[in-house]
């Protein structure tokens, strides 16, 4: 656990680090051209329409209206402006709210005065008509108010002290305000501007790379308010209806108390201010704008085309059926403007490359009427998502292990900011997704460096202490998961191995210490690297003998298993080896191999300075007497009857005896593994062989002495236990148990 606290602690560190430098980078704007694509691609996928979209119509005059005009009859470009008077009575006639005209019709009229007159008297009789100007800093031909014209008919409550704040240069971000008010502008033609309800600002301000995201309700021109072309629209659809106007917020108190929702949102959004109009509340940034919330593009309002709506109105008037119903148009708040390519108002928006200009206005109002703005997120909860995220990432990338499990982090951590902001938009809010991916790159990066520099370290430790008694599979699982290695020692049930070669002494007085290393090395490795292969830990070399032992540092469920088969292959290579060995030794070599399965301390003994990992124990005392008792029956591989238990039938086996070894009180059962080709081929001798046993546990040496001849010519355990018989029956023991007692370790 203090090694895992200390990953944990590090990944911690480094995650706020990160998640520190991503939130600077984002407050002071360098992130902010890349956030703006990470929110098209969510205005994009996740655009649908709104409660109020099927309350919204455009009529666009498109391409086919051009062409109709034209073709049908004979109108240049620009069009008379009576032409239009038709599309006003349309509107009336089928009970629209009010209608507004992107269009700005600055100049009079190039068929003349007549012409302005006729439509200013259409605007009159439609009685909610929404004009355009537009307001700029040097583009417009009006620096004031123009004289004559009508004051506007709104205001709004509270702007003064948002402006006197806003000046001062409070702001929702580390970035300074822009302004909201505007020098110049150009107001239509005074037929138009007289006989309008409302006269609105149209000018659009795109974000710096061209794209429509952000609008304003409300801009200021002279000390005056001039409301956004859907602001305008709402109000004059409102039929006379009084509106409260006003922007409450931080220093700006409104009328009446917070409801507990609305002090819920603010916590949300932060110290924010807000634009409330009637019952609705919009976000105003610092600079009075807001994000859209796109429906789609701009087919999503089913837009009728000019040419259409203008056949209808007159073949109404003639008394004919008109090819669109004026019901269509029944309380619905109407905009009108340009959607042909030369007409130039086709506009960029995240939702589509081109959209007509009054599509922006159009979605504005709709915001405004379904009242589900698109909100900021406070900063300080940004940065705590980002931190959550950047912490789990960072924690998750400290704890994986192997390639498959370090991808899958990786790929989890790194879609999580983009999924918290496709969750955050569906309820409502704008959360920024590229500070958060950048805290989590910064922390995955930076926990991948500490990982590789403590854990280097840490695996060339583990390798180092090793290299020589383990394979390379098993050091590479104890890397892996280092947690399973507990230094110090730990009791666990091991399966113990002990191997030695027959006659190993006097073979190598007759040898060069030259030839005799050669000899050893040759043997230990073949041995070596199949104990290894069966994921066996080599406890340590003595001479020729081979000290190993299964399931530990790494569990093995199966270790009793493959201590077994590790010692039949050896005898097998062994064999193998022999012919090789002989020519060079002058005699065969044989391996002596003891097996035991039982309880053991193992761990990483000695002192502080040079340790070993090795075993203590009772168990292991047990093993080492089975190699040696080897010797009294003529086996090479001698099993316990707990490791013959915990074998699970994994390996035929023959009893051999019951044994009470040197130093040891209780008798235990020994066996000899067979493979099982061995044992099909000797079935019937191990038949007999069985039943001469059971004679001698029995006392009964004179029987079980005369079946043990009859195959001792052919196997030594059963000519050692004639050569036993003769001798127990020629002095019987008083009190005869069954077990053969060795008196020789």
């Amino acid at each position: 656990m203090g090694a895992l606290g200390k990953k944990l602690r590090g990944a911690g560190l480094v995650a706020l680090i990160a998640t520190a430098l991503a939130a600077v980078l984002w407050a002071v704007g360098a992130l902010d051209v890349f956030e703006q694509k990470t929110w098209d691609w969510r205005e994009a996928l996740l655009a649908k329409p709104g409660k109020a979209t099927d309350k919204i119509a455009l009529i666009l005059l498109d391409q086919r209206s051009l062409d109709w005009g034209r073709k049908e009859n004979q109108l240049s470009w620009p069009w008379p402006r009576s032409v239009y008077a038709p599309l006003l009575s349309f509107a009336k006639r089928g009970g629209a709210r009010s209608v507004g005209f992107d269009v700005i019709f600055s100049e009079a009229s190039v068929y003349g005065v007549s012409d302005d007159q006729a439509l200013g008297a259409s605007i009159g009789d439609l009685g909610s008509f929404v004009g355009a100007v537009f307001l700029g800093d040097a583009t417009g031909d009006s620096t004031s108010w123009p004289p004559g014209l009508p004051e506007p008919k709104i205001s709004i409550k509270g702007l003064d002290r948002w402006l006197s704040l806003s000046r001062a240069g409070r702001t929702s971000r580390l970035r300074s305000p822009r302004a909201i008010t505007y020098a110049s502008a150009s107001f239509p033609i005074s037929d138009i501007s007289m006989n309008a309800r409302y006269l609105a600002d149209v000018a659009g301000r795109p974000d710096s790379d061209g794209i429509y995201r952000e609008v304003s309700l409300f801009s200021l021109f002279d000390r005056r308010v001039i409301p956004s072309m859907a602001l305008a629209e709402y109000l004059a659809g409102a039929q006379g209806r009084p509106h409260r106007i006003e922007i409450v917020g931080p220093g700006i108190p409104g009328e009446g108390r917070q409801s507990g929702l609305a002090l819920t949102l603010d916590r949300l959004v932060g110290k924010i201010d807000w634009l409330r109009v009637d019952s609705t509340r919009s976000p105003l940034g610092p600079d009075g704008r807001f994000y859209l919330r796109y429906r789609g593009p701009a087919g999503v309002y089913r837009p009728l085309e000019a040419a259409a709506v203008i056949q209808s109105e007159l073949q109404i008037e003639n008394g004919d059926a008109p090819n669109i119903d004026p019901s269509v148009l029944k309380d619905k708040y109407v905009f009108f403007g340009y959607s042909a390519p030369g007409l130039l108002d086709v506009r960029p928006t995240p939702v589509s490359g081109v959209n007509p200009g009054v599509a922006i206005h159009a979605t504005t109002l709709d915001n405004l009427l379904s009242g589900d703005f698109i909100l900021p997120v406070a900063p300080l909860l940004v940065v705590a998502i980002a931190l959550a995220i950047a912490l789990l990432a960072g924690a998750s990338g400290s704890l994986a292990s192997g390639a498959a499990p370090t991808v899958a982090v990786y790929v989890v951590a790194l879609a999580l900011p983009p999924a918290a902001g496709v969750l955050a938009y569906r309820w409502g809010f704008r959360l920024p997704v590229v500070m958060g991916e950048l805290a989590t790159i910064f922390s995955l990066t930076g926990t991948a460096i500490l990982n590789y520099v403590t854990e280097g370290r840490q695996k060339r430790y583990i390798k180092g202490a090793f290299k020589q008694y383990l394979s390379p599979a098993v050091i590479e699982e104890l890397i892996a998961h280092p947690e399973r290695l507990r230094l110090g020692g730990e009791r666990r049930t091991l399966s113990i191995f002990f191997s030695d070669l027959q006659g190993f002494t006097g073979l190598s007085e007759g040898l060069s210490p030259e030839d005799l290393t050669a000899l050893l090395n040759e043997y230990l490795s073949a041995m070596t690297d199949i104990i290894q292969d069966e994921g066996g830990t080599i406890d340590k070399y003595e001479g020729d003998a081979i000290i190993a032992f299964w399931n530990a540092p790494i569990t093995q469920e199966d270790h009793a298993a493959r201590s077994v088969r590790a010692a039949l292959r050896c005898q097998a290579q062994l064999a193998t080896m022999r012919p090789s060995l002989r020519a060079r030794v002058g005699k065969d070599l044989f391996v002596r191999v003891g097996i035991n399965t039982g309880p053991a301390v193992v761990g990483n003994m000695g002192s502080r300075s040079r340790f070993d990992y090795t075993m203590l124990g009772d168990a292991v005392n047990l093993a080492s007497r089975l190699e040696g008792i080897n010797k009294q029956f003529k086996t090479f591989t001698m099993i316990s009857e707990m490791t013959r238990s915990a074998l699970g039938g994994a390996f035929r086996t023959r009893e051999l005896s019951r044994v009470a070894v040197v130093g040891r009180k209780e008798p235990v059962a020994v066996y000899e593994p067979l493979l099982e080709e061995d044992y099909r081929a000797r079935t019937e001798d191990l038949a007999v062989f069985d039943e001469a046993l059971r004679a001698f546990y029995a006392g009964d040496f004179a029987r079980a002495g005369g079946i043990f001849e009859r195959l001792a010519a052919t196997d030594p355990p059963a000519a050692a236990y004639a050569a036993k018989c003769r001798a127990l029956a020629a002095s019987p023991p008083a009190d005869w148990q069954g077990v053969w007692v060795m008196t020789e370790k």
